[in-house]
């Protein structure tokens, strides 16, 4: 029963995580579309770059989750 449960919240940080990183690359490509337009919108451009700073934090946070520390 604790290992499937275990293993149900695996699961679910790795589907998190793919979400989380296919979000990163999408804003990625928001911020470069917006810097090359000629009158980028730079409020714009700093919003994403928060979130996105906030999506890699949430996306180590959860790497940190699927992999245990290993203590030496």
């Amino acid at each position: 029963m604790a290992v499937e449960l275990v293993e149900d919240v695996q699961s679910e940080l790795v589907v998190e995580l793919s979400r989380l990183k296919e979000e990163h690359r999408d804003l990625d490509s928001a911020i470069e579309a917006l810097e090359r337009g000629v009158a980028g919108d730079q409020l714009q451009i700093q919003r994403l770059k928060k979130r996105k700073l906030t999506l890699r934090d949430r996306i180590s946070y959860v790497e940190d989750q699927i992999t245990p520390d290993i203590i030496a």
